[in-house]
């Protein structure tokens, strides 16, 4: 029976050390209507983990700021979005923030543009809102901005990457941390090609990589078609969706594998952000199913024959 080599055994080895790395510190998107889901399993869920709480149409500042709230009493961090698009005004999104911080003591931030068409108020997007100052006179410490790994919607790749620099250049001179947030995609190569291109270019700042979580099928290609993300034949195939059988459930196994053998020290801090699409519930069954299978994945060095 061949033996494994030194750096076969180090090769593997460090593929499990980047699996548990990135599934022990993921993120978890949690709606505000949610919470009562997030509140059944948080026992099962680690401490001090980030709930970034998204900036939904039809829930209000009150609602948010509430679940801001019961994520830190049930002991994770909260992370509430703000959707610059949708701010009315100056007096609305200093208020939210003073109350998240006093309120739920709330230390970091996502920020968008948000879809609207057309800003409710005076900003027009996320590096509007960063250069007000409100967020470090409020003492946040992390600010959370969007990477798009993919096509984006109304900008081309050289604006993106402009875009991006710059506001981790304000977020820093402003005495705050930048984290970078990636939309949810269904393919690994894309991803690892990504981030390597962004440390190519300078920019060492913790990035999120957005996964989705366990899903019906449809329910993953109903997302993807409402967030503009890649869903051809090919990624359903390296997710391990057959394209025919379109009525069963998916998991990201295949997806954090990949993502977890591709990565390298070159990488830097590159950690995971779950949407969970198929329920809270479900997702911390697969998570705990994950890591266990993670734990034993240790490959021992055999003696030569």
């Amino acid at each position: 029976m061949p033996s494994l080599g030194d750096a076969d055994v180090d090769s593997a080895a460090a593929s499990t050390r980047f699996a548990r790395n990135i599934i022990d510190a993921y993120s978890l998107e949690v709606s505000a209507k949610s919470i009562p889901a997030l509140t059944a399993v948080a026992s099962r869920i680690l401490p001090a983990t980030a709930i970034s709480i998204p900036y939904l149409p039809g829930e209000s500042d009150e609602a948010r700021l509430a679940a801001a709230r019961a994520v830190r009493e049930l002991g994770f961090e909260p992370m509430p979005h703000l959707s610059a698009r949708r701010i009315a005004s100056r007096a609305e999104f200093e208020l939210f923030i003073e109350r998240a911080v006093a309120e739920a003591g709330v230390e970091r931030c996502l920020v968008i543009a948000g879809d609207s068409p057309h800003p409710k108020g005076p900003f027009s997007d996320s590096s509007s809102l960063i250069e007000t100052g409100v967020f470090e006179r409020a003492g946040m410490k992390v600010i959370g901005i969007g990477g798009h790994p993919e096509d984006h919607a109304v900008m081309s790749a050289p604006d993106r990457w402009n875009v991006l620099e710059r506001k981790c250049h304000t977020i820093e001179k402003r005495g705050m941390t930048p984290l970078i947030v990636t939309q949810f995609a269904f393919d690994a190569d894309p991803l690892l090609a990504w981030v390597k291109t962004l440390r190519e270019r300078g920019m060492e700042h913790p990035v999120r990589i957005g996964v989705p979580g366990p899903a019906g099928v449809a329910v993953l290609a109903r997302y993807a078609a409402l967030c503009g993300v890649s869903a051809c034949a090919s990624m359903w195939s390296k997710y391990g969706i057959s394209m025919g059988k379109l009525l069963g459930t998916a998991g990201p196994d295949l997806l954090v594998d990949r993502l977890a053998a591709g990565l390298t020290e070159a990488h830097g801090e590159v950690s995971l952000h779950f949407f969970p699409f198929g329920g809270i519930s479900p997702f911390v069954k697969w998570i705990e199913q994950y890591r266990a299978h993670a734990a034993r994945a240790i490959v021992m060095p055999t003696s030569a024959s």
